[in-house]
């Protein structure tokens, strides 16, 4: 769909993957999102309490500010939105880059990657970060896309315009 857009943070290279399997099969635009600072090993450690993703998890309001990189989502109405799953919930990265999109009336609709937690936590914390900055974005249930079957499912389950 030209009229689709599919943002991404991958730290590992996993949830690349499968947005540029979302892409194409809906014949969207891809772009991934960046730190401005880029995490290295030894941040993304989270069998480590000092690590930099452990404290920035754990702090409930901190924000990762994003290369300021962003395409315009004028052309766009459906904007999808992946992410592993750090803590149970997004990168805090993902909020930040939340804060500087212009969801209002677009359809929009978070997709994860994980190695064993839902997607519940996330969509709530999405849901709430839009609500927190006004959008009037249609928020769709994202879900947890580890393979083509369940992109499949997914995208079925979404049926964007």
């Amino acid at each position: 769909m030209a009229n689709t857009l599919v943002l991404y943070f991958s730290a590992t290279q996993t949830t690349k993957r499968i947005a540029e399997q979302i892409a194409q099969q809906l014949g969207a635009d891809l772009h991934e999102l960046h730190a401005q600072q880029p995490y290295t090993t030894a941040d993304l450690n989270w069998h480590d309490p000092d690590s930099r993703t452990s404290k920035e998890q754990h702090e409930h309001a901190s924000r990762v500010a994003i290369q300021d990189d962003l395409p315009d989502l004028a052309g766009y109405q459906n904007i999808l939105l992946g992410h592993p799953i750090w803590w149970g919930i997004p990168p805090r990265l993902i909020t930040d880059t939340i804060d500087h999109l212009d969801l209002n009336g677009k359809q929009f609709a978070g997709f994860a990657t994980s190695g064993g937690t839902g997607y519940g936590r996330s969509q709530r914390n999405i849901e709430r970060t839009i609500a927190d900055n006004h959008y009037t974005a249609t928020v769709h249930p994202g879900a947890v896309l580890m393979n083509d079957r369940q992109i499949k499912q997914w995208l079925k389950e979404l049926d964007l315009a």
